[in-house]
């Protein structure tokens, strides 16, 4: 954990370096692209060790798997190759040297390098392969149309800025920075009318930076103050589980979960962090003009602790992971989308029993919140009254909801985790199998006006924002290409 943390303040210093001496107006992008590659590994060999090798060999295998299989196929080989490299080093990991330790290992950095060769393969596939009429407006515009070099799928894989923490961007979006192409569109005047112009000069990402590594330092600050006092472990102490009342037990369960978050709160942000002082996460400016630098943002605090609505929460929790898992798997899968989601997450966590316990629960929790959802909610949106009512009342569910469902996912074990669940009867797993009972379940096609009238506002919002992160600032290599993208994230902005 140490080796981790110092090596992210070692990019974060390179970050700076990178910007200022090798910006893309000095040199070429095959310099950049080197010099990225040569720091991701060499942090990646000094966190690691010889483990590092795993990263090169997945990659190297992967881009062997694009060349030989072709653009018809590749993405299903790379997927099941990618996603199967990295379980066997997990089991290899969790099995034979170190069970239920949370020490820096080698697969944590490999669950990135998989989300990225999984994605680029599906975009590759896009755009080589399907027709544009076929494509969703997100897979269209981030659809690559020619292959990779092996420099700039390792760099895309490898760099320095992202090897060890992510988090997951577009290959089109980092190539449009290592190439200087990221500030290309803005929103220009703060009235609300947008236009499509050339920034001379990039905006600054240092206020950007320092807000970040602030929200890192309290993060911290918090993790090792108050989380270490308030132990997880502790909502299946014995003595506690006979003493305490139910209402104690679940305002225990919830501040010692939310106090379990603040460390992931760090390692994103710094992740965060690190790439925007390279020059990387600029999407564009608001309504006032002030840039934003949240193009690759991994969370959003504000809107998670607020969160009113399970599907709000993950929303706003691990953002792209949540991105991928819906690019390839929720908009392709052919049937039962939710629970296949679900799964390939689980997969993709690791080979801890308790990441299965807590995703199976997590379908449960999301179809009852959903039913409950399209069922009740519009009963209550007529008077702001009722309305904060039904806010307060959500909000402490969702909390509640969240911190039942993900005590698997930090006891790690079948053992602990059925011995909390029992304790509390499993009174929440028998109450959304009720409300799946009792209400029933809207199916809905997606992208359908029906889908559309019933979607709650927030969540078209939010759809909306992540569609605009998804897409922004990706253009191809060639003239016609590149004006259709820009065509395509303009309307995004204006969207």
């Amino acid at each position: 954990q140490v080796n981790f943390v110092v090596c992210q303040l070692f990019a974060l210093l390179a970050a700076i370096w990178f910007r200022t001496y090798l910006h893309s107006s000095k040199t070429s992008p095959f310099i950049r692209h080197v010099v990225a590659t040569l720091l991701g590994l060499y942090l990646a060999l000094f966190c690691f060790g010889w483990y590092a090798l795993h990263f090169v060999i997945q990659s190297g295998i992967s881009y062997y798997i694009m060349i030989i299989i072709g653009v018809e196929n590749m993405h299903k080989y790379c997927f099941v190759f990618a996603l199967g490299y990295l379980t066997v080093c997990q089991i290899t990991r969790v099995y034979i040297f170190d069970y239920g330790q949370y020490s820096a290992d080698f697969s944590g950095p490999m669950m990135i390098i998989t989300q990225k060769i999984t994605s680029l393969a599906f975009e590759i596939h896009d755009g080589m392969f399907r027709k544009n009429e076929d494509l969703t407006p997100s897979q269209r515009c981030l659809a690559v149309r020619r292959m990779p070099s092996l420099l700039e799928y390792l760099s895309y894989n490898c760099n320095f800025m992202g090897i060890l923490a992510g988090p997951l961007c577009s290959y089109k979006d980092y190539i449009n920075f290592i190439e200087g192409r990221s500030y290309q569109l803005q929103q220009s005047e703060a009235n609300g009318k947008e236009d499509t112009k050339y920034e001379q000069t990039d905006p600054s990402p240092n206020i950007a930076v320092a807000q970040k590594l602030l929200v890192c330092g309290l993060s911290l600050l918090f993790h090792m103050t108050i989380t270490k006092t308030l132990p997880v472990e502790y909502n299946i102490d014995e003595n506690f589980r006979a003493t305490a009342s139910w209402p104690v037990r679940f305002f225990y369960l919830y501040v010692s979960l939310m106090a379990a978050r603040p460390k992931y709160y760090f390692a994103w942000t710094l992740a965060d962090a690190i790439n925007n002082a390279a020059g990387f996460g600029f999407r564009g400016y608001d309504k006032n003009g002030v840039t934003r630098w949240d193009l690759i943002s991994n969370l959003r605090i504000q809107q998670i602790e607020s969160s009113t609505s399970f599907k709000m929460f993950l929303d706003n929790w691990n953002i792209q992971t949540a991105l991928w898992l819906k690019r390839v798997c929720y908009e392709r899968a052919t049937f039962s989308p939710t629970i296949q989601t679900f799964i390939l997450s689980a997969i993709w966590h690791g080979v801890y029993p308790g990441y299965y316990l807590t995703f199976l629960t997590g379908v449960l929790m999301t179809l009852a919140a959903r039913a409950i959802r399209n069922n009740i909610r519009h009963y209550f949106v007529e008077s702001p009254t009722l309305k904060l009512c039904y806010d307060i009342v959500t909000w402490m569910t969702t909390q509640v909801a969240i911190s039942y469902t993900v005590v698997p996912f930090v006891l790690l074990s079948v053992k602990p985790s059925l011995t909390f669940y029992s304790s509390c009867y499993f009174c929440l797993h028998i109450a959304s199998i009720l409300v799946l009972l009792v209400f029933p379940l809207k199916r809905t096609q997606k992208g359908s006006k029906k889908h559309e009238s019933t979607q709650p506002v927030w969540s078209k919002k939010l759809e909306e924002e992540n569609l605009l992160q998804k897409n922004s600032y990706s253009t191809t290599n060639n003239s016609f290409s590149q004006k259709e993208e820009i065509t395509c994230r303009y309307q995004a902005l204006k969207q």
